[in-house]
């Protein structure tokens, strides 16, 4: 289509209006600190058909939202690894099995007393079993109860609920069809178990078998642009395979994501895709939230109220008898209920895959419809208010136990001390330079975290002992892999300059208090490590030639002197005061030292100078005028460089040669060095 010059097109104005109200109300939600996918919810409620109708075209935002829903699945199905699984195995076979079927027992009962047949029961049932495993995941980490018991429980019956959706799914068109019809009955509901078995038989297969080594093969070309269309073409070519073979293709993503959990290249892959699933993955919520009439809400609120009611009461209850099963204590029980008493993102799955085929939630058709959708929302939306008290009620309980002289049980709301501090030393990159840092590190017994994108790289460094994180450092989620929270200090030795200060603005912002080292392999963007709030910086050439010059005038028989001031590795930033006078003070920049000492002396072997001096335009180091050899006036005369700051400890002033006058800091006596 072509467009006439000031023609705009016609989905652009409804997605710059999605885009700014969804951004606009996120923003306020994450500094009310609440989860940011309840602003957008409420941004699809404000800007859908029913109430503002600034997004009146519905299917440009359905596209966006059916592809958000697949790489928010397939981002979760990254994050379950079965090796996870095999660590809390009991709370997802036991815990997770036991919440999911007596769920649908009681919604299905309640359902058929109120004269609708059970097949629409068990459906209803279905939806109201899943909660939602993206809401409840940021709330748990947020927490920082993820490696608790509540979160273990949690996180358990969230993996079940997951993996009961290929269950689900493969049923629905069963209940649809009724016993006597084609594939119907108990021989259908066999054959559907049984082609579960094989799909997750499948994604096993694949996921130990054939993924690894391709995505080995990607990631040994270093190209985030090949790797993470890779990816996306995982994520989708099999949301498409599976949707031919009439699997719904929001579940084909999740098991593309479970195939691809099993590669060391996870934490890479969710690094590279999450920018375009967080982007896709607001339209799907905001999708959701555009589906809600307010005037139906209005008109019914009783209904939506006492569903949503009900709904809180089934879950809470039936969660509360699966973790009694779990025997995990009533305060962990308590925070875990209330964390589950939503409607989750895959019940919208189930319902679009149930229209398909006839069915709708209680049987009460579009209506039914739109109590779901209500219903959900206001669950999502109250999902942090419900860990908030489930917290609070876990203390209470707790306290009453310590009364009655009984201990409770750990891992209710407050997090539990771990006992360990920042002791590791985060490596990003490896090369050379890493490989003898992580060795000294290492005979020093100082763990190192290494991250990289090569995959020979990562086997090098794991092959030396330290723990490898494959993926780009300035990614979120490779981050949290890391665990930023026992990081005592960041190295980036193995860039190029531009590169380093990229990398090191990244991690200050993630991690402001983590002390960061930068060692560029050019020259290094001293202005801009200087503003990233870089500790110590190692000019390569610089660290080099000092060693070698050492070197060369020992054979020589040459005496030579070294001294300790000033750090060629601290960077110098001088800051005028507002009043100066001197006209040259524009000239000033950050600057790394030459030397531990005059530059000119030490070329000389000599060390006779009284005072030193550092040049704010280059950094060469020089000695003051009552020294002998006044090397500092030396090479501002000749390299037309007019201020130098004192190197002395604990001045902080500068001259100016060209005007002859001091220069006063920004703030007086604040050391320059």
């Amino acid at each position: 289509m072509v467009l006439a010059a000031g023609e705009a097109p016609e989905f652009l104005g409804p997605v710059v209006a999605l885009v700014c109200v969804a951004g606009l109300i996120g923003a306020v939600f994450v500094r009310l600190r609440v989860v940011p996918i309840v602003g957008f919810l409420l941004a699809g409620v404000v800007i859908g058909p029913h109430q503002l109708g600034l997004v009146s075209e519905e299917a440009y935002v359905q596209t966006a939202a059916e592809i958000g829903v697949m790489l928010l699945l397939f981002t979760i199905g990254i994050e379950f690894s079965l090796e996870r699984l095999a660590q809390i195995k009991r709370f997802v076979l036991v815990g997770g099995a036991a919440q999911v079927g007596l769920t649908i027992a009681v919604v299905a009962g309640l359902v058929v007393a109120f004269g609708q047949d059970w097949r629409v029961g068990v459906f209803t049932g279905f939806l109201v079993a899943l909660s939602s495993t993206a809401i409840v995941l940021k709330v748990v980490a947020a927490k920082g109860i993820t490696t608790q018991p509540a979160g273990q429980v949690t996180v358990g019956t969230l993996i079940f609920q997951d993996l009961a959706i290929v269950v689900m799914v493969l049923l629905i068109p069963l209940l649809a069809t009724g016993e006597g019809a084609g594939g119907g009955g108990p021989a259908g509901i066999v054959r559907a178990l049984g082609t579960a078995a094989l799909v997750l038989t499948a994604v096993l297969v694949v996921a130990r078998k054939l993924m690894p080594p391709l995505l080995e093969r990607v990631a040994r070309l270093c190209s985030p642009e090949v790797f993470l269309l890779t990816v996306i073409a995982l994520a989708l070519g099999v949301a498409y395979l599976t949707s031919m073979a009439g699997v719904s293709d929001a579940l084909g993503a999740f098991l593309a994501g479970m195939v691809l959990s099993e590669s060391r290249h996870s934490a890479h892959a969710l690094s590279e895709i999450m920018p375009l699933q967080m982007l896709f993955s607001a339209v799907f919520f905001v999708s959701i939230g555009m589906l809600l009439d307010v005037g139906v809400l209005l008109g019914l609120w009783w209904l939506v109220a006492a569903f949503a009611v009900a709904v809180v009461v089934i879950k809470l209850v039936t969660s509360l008898a699966a973790m009694a099963l779990l025997r995990v204590g009533l305060p962990t029980a308590v925070v875990s209920s209330l964390l589950l008493v939503q409607i989750g993102e895959f019940s919208f799955v189930l319902q679009q895959t149930g229209a398909q085929v006839g069915l709708n939630p209680a049987g009460m058709g579009g209506q039914g419809g739109q109590l779901l959708v209500a219903v959900t929302v206001i669950l999502m939306t109250t999902t942090p208010a419900f860990a908030a008290a489930g917290e609070r009620l876990a203390r209470w309980v707790g306290e009453r136990a310590a009364v009655r002289g009984r201990a409770p049980s750990t891992g209710g709301g407050a997090p539990v001390p771990s006992g360990d501090g920042r002791d590791r030393v985060l490596i990003v990159g490896w090369g050379p330079v890493a490989r003898n840092l992580g060795g000294y590190l290492r005979a020093n017994n100082i763990p190192v975290t290494v991250t990289t994108l090569s995959p020979e790289l990562a086997a090098e460094a794991e092959e030396q002992g330290h723990t490898v994180v494959r993926g780009d450092a300035v990614r979120a989620s490779v981050l949290h892999e890391v665990g930023m929270a026992s990081v005592r200090l960041i190295v980036v030795c193995e860039n190029s300059g531009e590169e380093t200060t990229h990398i090191a603005e990244s991690l200050h912002n993630v991690a402001p208090g983590v002390p960061i080292v930068a060692r560029p392999r050019d020259a290094p963007d001293v202005a801009g490590l200087h503003h990233a709030d870089v500790r110590r910086v190692v000019d390569t050439s610089r660290a080099v030639s000092e060693p070698l010059a050492h070197t060369v005038l020992d054979l020589l028989d040459v005496a030579h002197a070294s001294a300790g001031k000033p750090d060629p590795t601290v960077v110098v930033a001088f800051e005028p005061a507002a009043e100066t006078g001197c006209p040259h003070v524009g000239e000033i920049r950050p600057v790394l030292p030459w030397s531990p000492g005059c530059t000119g002396c030490l070329k000389r072997g000599l060390r006779d100078w009284v005072h030193l001096r550092v040049c704010t335009q280059c950094g060469y180091v020089g000695c003051c005028d009552s020294s002998p050899q006044r090397h500092a006036s030396a090479h501002s005369a000749e390299a037309g460089h007019p201020i130098v700051v004192s190197a002395e400890p604990g001045e902080g002033w500068a001259w100016c040669a060209l005007d002859e006058i001091e220069v006063s800091p920004a703030v007086r006596g604040t050391p320059s060095v």
